[in-house]
């Protein structure tokens, strides 16, 4: 997934003719990778029209993995890493995906592809296109009450369904499985090392990432920060939050409307023990900046200030409502900590519009359809008014309350023990499980030479 040049040429070549001629064919397994068609890192660098900061934010986009969205990688990697271990059987286990919308997407293409009965759990007031999509890929689907805060409600269904046929039920956590840690630390943490470089050779930055920014729903994607650190030691990894639901920078509650983001607990899989600082952002900028890239008029709008056309049907393209709030995250963070043309700060664009146009036909129904001047208003509202209220750097302190706060979820509710949960402390705990990804991929190979089907 790192180095898809690698790929046996036939499978390679095959695999991209299938990624839009036929994108359920399991050979498309082959383009879960950040790399292009010519083994490129797209990438996109916000104009500083957009910003208003000296620093270059620069966005890491996965509208074009399959399913849409970089989540599938982690889907692909929890439920390979269990194949190659003989820890789930296509013949008879079945696989639950508790989800708030990309993974289990992610699950159900995964999943089905790879001959497994998948069912995904997903809050009922997620968009209605999340829901289509399961269902396109094969998989069953069971809404549960609630919107994207309500993850405790998809636990409690997990639970429920493996009570009732322990055997053959399989829950795949993403909150919890480390397959989704190993993903975006190596896959996801190398790729941006590389465009670090790239970068610098396009006179872009000085070769060093300053700053990783990301808002964080099962944590995964953040887990790059802790490859990036290792290469950057100075690199400031950022998580984000909604403002309606602040559970890690105030032990906060509430329900928000970021789809894929922050959900009144804090995930088994994160390594908060090397954060630099939290910020929050507000659920409705964010589906009001996603609003202003994607309309006719918001588009005409940041052509009538510079932007330059090709840019601005770019960023139409790449964003969903999360990858805005990553923006506004950015921006935040390159105020905060005064961060200058020298400085590159990289964020995620998790999926597209094509997962949200349901929640930008609500917007317009509650505030009218957008014209020039909605679209000023909303432009020096969202992407220039952007504040440094809301950061909360992480201080040695600050970084065991964060810790602590996994207890309530996993200790008391999953099952977890205090012990455990100790070890997650440890820098030591975080580079074993870095150092299961060798032997993945021995396994792997190991696996497919002794004639099982290909993973």
């Amino acid at each position: 997934m790192l180095h898809p040049e690698t790929i046996p040429e036939n499978f390679r070549k095959a695999a991209l003719q299938a990624k839009h001629r036929d994108p359920l064919d399991p050979i498309n397994f082959f383009n879960i990778t950040w790399k292009n068609e010519k083994n490129e890192i797209p990438y996109f660098v916000l104009p500083k029209q957009i910003t208003g900061v000296p620093c270059h934010i620069v966005i890491l986009y996965g509208k074009d993995f399959p399913t849409g969205s970089h989540k599938v990688g982690a889907t692909y990697s929890i439920l390979m890493e269990k194949v190659i271990r003989h820890e789930v059987d296509p013949f008879y286990h079945r696989l639950v995906w508790p989800s708030t919308g990309n993974y289990g997407i992610g699950g159900a293409w995964v999943g089905c592809r790879m001959g497994f009965d998948s069912l995904v759990i997903l809050p009922e007031l997620m968009s209605q296109e999340r829901f289509d999509i399961i269902h396109s890929y094969g998989a069953k689907v069971i809404a549960t009450a609630g919107c994207e805060s309500n993850v405790k409600e998809i636990y409690d269904k997990s639970k429920e369904l493996k009570c009732a046929d322990p055997e053959k039920v399989r829950v795949l956590n993403q909150f919890e499985e480390f397959g989704n840690y190993r993903f975006h630390y190596y896959v996801t943490g190398n790729t941006l090392i590389e465009l670090a470089e790239l970068l610098k050779k396009a006179g872009i930055g000085n070769g060093e990432i300053s700053s990783i920014v990301s808002s964080m729903g099962s944590s995964g994607t953040i887990a790059c920060g802790d490859r990036l650190k290792e290469v950057f030691p100075r690199c400031l990894v950022v998580g984000s939050e909604p403002i309606q639901c602040p559970t890690l920078m105030q032990n906060g509650y509430g329900g928000h409307d970021i789809q894929g983001i922050g959900d009144k607990h804090v995930t088994w899989i994160h390594n908060v023990m090397n954060m630099d600082a939290m910020v929050a952002v507000d659920d409705m900028e964010s589906k009001l900046g996603l609003q202003l890239l994607t309309d006719p008029a918001g588009k005409a709008y940041l052509q009538s200030i510079g932007v330059f056309s090709e840019e601005v049907e770019k960023m139409a393209a790449i964003f969903g409502i999360s990858g805005v709030c990553n923006v506004l995250s950015a921006i935040k963070v390159a105020k905060y900590y005064d961060l200058t043309e020298e400085d590159t700060v990289v964020t995620i664009a998790t999926d597209g519009i094509d997962r949200y146009h349901t929640v930008m036909d609500a917007l317009n129904q509650q505030f009218g359809p957008m014209d020039r001047t909605r679209a000023a208003v909303l432009f020096e509202k969202t992407f220039m008014g952007v504040r440094t209220d809301w950061l909360q750097e992480g201080t040695y302190e600050v970084r065991k309350r964060w810790h602590n706060l996994k207890y309530y979820t996993w200790v008391e509710q999953q099952g977890k023990t205090v012990e455990e949960l100790n070890e997650t402390r440890k820098p030591s705990f975080w580079r074993k499980q870095q150092d299961i990804i060798e032997e993945t991929d021995r396994l792997m190979l190991e696996y497919r030479t002794r004639g099982g089907a290909p993973v």
